[in-house]
């Protein structure tokens, strides 16, 4: 249940109330074009670039470099498999990767290679049924050499898009190593913008290390696991840098970044020769050389988000009549503005906007951010007390599901403001963010709904992500529907 909906106590906070002041940013954020900083934690540059733009290059100049055979509607099966096995291909060569900035020139070579291979195997499976399109050399050759440059054209333009964005919102990094030896690399990734890098903080053993550079960067040194994760979550942190290859007694720092789904890059600020493992070539970034750890996938994230695709389109495909009655009564009663957008934090820290129907205006922006409870329900249309009683406000947060924004099982989702001040005041409060926040989950159907203890919100939500399994998030739904049948809301 959101707070929003909480009755107001006296001091307009919730009971489980923390000092009003928020927790500084590690370090100050750089400030956007026209002075005015970003917000901590909102960087565009902590999301891993997706893979759908290589993807979509790659299959234009398939379709495209095929259609020079025989119209697509003839041979649609060949443009697919010639598609499918360059995609494939690529991805085996670990071409669609988006840990760092890139250069098509570094790449041609490996895709040209590919593409040659495919296109020859095609046309020697076509040479083997003369009655579809045997290709000739003269055919083939052009057919290839056409494939290459348009792959190479549609690759260099999302290449240059990634160092561009990369620049423009540089992906807020943590190093982890000596502080000695940390502070030079960092000093050297900011020399360097365009490496998509900027160090906010270094993990070290404070009571070890010894006075900084007057030339070094002024960055916060972290010594405990609850420093690490304020840091996660106030900086939008997505990335750490393993400055001492690997660093056993750092478990329990690699474990937080993990829980947080941060990726964590093994570094060699050395100059000296690294040697490469078997089948994986060193990488550099501002000529450093460094190696991608695997990430730790949680046990069953698959499918889980195989449920919540599968129960929040079919749900929102049954209940969209009445999701556009409920649009079209609150645009007629109460005029502009039906959607109600908020910024809630999410798995990691992440920031996303949660949707919901309006019934309730708040008097500004900060009211909206920083009030725990909304203004008495009585002042309130009596349609939009029936949406908050019935639950039927959250219905739109299933589109927020359906993006991957959140889970339909998962703690609750909380503002920024409050995020930071639980976190402070309340043990194990940051630990929540570990999975995606869900509709509803453990906490609320154990009766911890609006004005109720927030210490106990994050033990039983901390509970549900230590013992999660896919029927105990079945089982939560059962058991949520069955109390909304029960009941007429909150």
């Amino acid at each position: 249940m959101t707070a929003e909906r909480t009755v107001a106590s006296p001091a307009g906070q919730p009971r489980a109330t923390a000092p009003s002041t928020l927790l500084a940013s590690v370090i100050p954020p750089r400030a956007e074009a026209g002075g005015r900083p970003s917000p901590a934690g909102r960087r565009a540059g902590a999301r891993h670039p997706s893979c759908t733009s290589l993807l979509a290059a790659d299959g234009t100049a398939a379709v495209v470099s095929t259609l020079m055979i025989a119209p697509i509607q003839r041979h649609s099966l060949l443009v697919i498999a010639l598609a499918a096995g360059v995609a494939a291909a690529n991805a085996r060569a670990g071409l669609y990767r988006g840990d760092a900035p890139r250069l098509l020139l570094d790449d041609w070579p490996a895709i040209g290679g590919r593409i040659m291979v495919i296109w020859c195997v095609m046309a020697a499976v076509l040479a083997g049924f003369p009655q579809l399109y045997p290709l000739p050399a003269g055919t083939l050759a052009a057919c290839v050499a056409l494939h290459c440059l348009l792959a190479g054209a549609g690759r260099g333009l999302v290449y240059w898009r990634r160092r561009e964005a990369a620049a423009r919102r540089p992906c807020p990094t943590l190093l982890i190593g000596p502080e000695t030896l940390a502070r030079p690399v960092a000093a050297a990734l900011l020399r360097h913008p365009r490496s998509g890098v900027r160090p906010v903080g270094i993990l070290a053993d404070k009571e070890l290390e010894h006075p900084p550079d007057d030339d070094a960067p002024d960055l916060p040194v972290l010594g405990t696991a609850d420093e690490l994760r304020r840091a996660i979550l106030q900086n939008g942190v997505r990335r750490a840098l393993l400055l001492e290859g690997a660093a056993h007694d750092r478990a329990a720092w690699l474990a937080v970044l993990g829980e947080y789904g941060c990726g964590v890059w093994e570094f060699d600020p050395a100059a000296a020769p690294y040697p490469a493992r078997s089948g994986d070539a060193a990488r550099h970034l501002a000529g450093f050389r460094y190696r991608p750890r695997p990430p730790a996938r949680r046990r069953g994230s698959a499918g889980k988000r195989a449920l919540d695709l599968v129960v929040s389109g079919t749900l929102l495909v049954l209940t969209s009549p009445v999701l556009l009655v409920c649009a079209v009564w609150l645009r007629l009663a109460e005029g502009q503005g039906v959607v109600f957008r908020q910024e809630r934090v999410g798995k990691g820290g992440k920031p996303f906007t949660l949707l919901k129907f309006r019934t309730h205006r708040p008097s500004d922006a900060m009211e909206s951010a920083t009030r725990w409870s909304v203004a008495d329900e009585k002042r309130m249309a009596w349609f939009c007390r029936f949406l908050r009683r019935t639950s039927l406000d959250e219905l739109l947060q299933l589109w927020n599901v359906f993006r991957g924004d959140m889970s339909l099982v998962g703690p609750r989702p909380e503002r920024p403001y409050f995020v930071m001040q639980f976190s402070q005041t309340h043990p194990g409060y940051a630990e929540r963010h570990r999975m995606p926040t869900g509709i509803t989950g453990l906490a609320q159907i154990h009766g911890l709904r609006g004005d109720t203890s927030i210490e106990d919100r994050a033990r039983f939500d901390n509970a549900y992500i230590d013992s999660w399994s896919l029927w105990q998030d079945i089982s939560i739904l059962v058991r949520t529907a069955a109390a909304l049948v029960r009941s007429t809301g909150s």
